[in-house]
């Protein structure tokens, strides 16, 4: 059974990214992914878009790609808003192309998922939402 980081680790994780891509992105402003990704882009962070029905417009001012693959820059954790039975193989992407750190949101628990990133040495936080963390445990940066 998976087990979430500390909360100090989640603290520091918070305080050290820079690019999270948002895996399962929204243009629409009524739902918590759009929500979340405000937050975090007004604490300073870069927030990717990803998501195939958004592939080649922008959300809030960042071009969405179709899938972690097509990202053409560096990212340090995939906040998942999908549905907890599609997040393996958005771990798959995350493992190939080198993030660090998987968060799955509130609701959204995939044991398998879990088990997969933390033996390819991903940190995985699970059925937790990063701005309610954030004001929870307050990083600095």
């Amino acid at each position: 059974m998976h087990q979430n980081p500390s909360d100090d680790q989640i603290r520091n994780i918070l305080a050290e990214i820079q690019t999270v891509a948002m895996a399962g992105a929204s243009d629409k402003p009524n739902r918590p992914v759009y929500g979340v990704t405000e937050f975090l882009q007004r604490q300073g962070i870069r927030c990717i878009p990803v998501n195939p029905r958004l592939a080649g417009g922008e959300v809030l001012g960042e071009l969405a790609y179709a899938s972690l693959h097509d990202v053409p820059v560096t990212i340090d954790m995939v906040d998942c808003f999908i549905n907890a039975q599609r997040v393996e193989p958005i771990v798959d992407e995350a493992i190939q192309i080198g993030a660090r750190i998987i968060w799955l949101q509130l609701g959204v628990i995939n044991e398998a998922a879990a088990a997969k990133a933390t033996a390819a040495g991903l940190t995985i936080i699970m059925d937790r939402c990063p701005a309610i963390e954030w004001g929870r445990l307050q990083p600095e940066r």
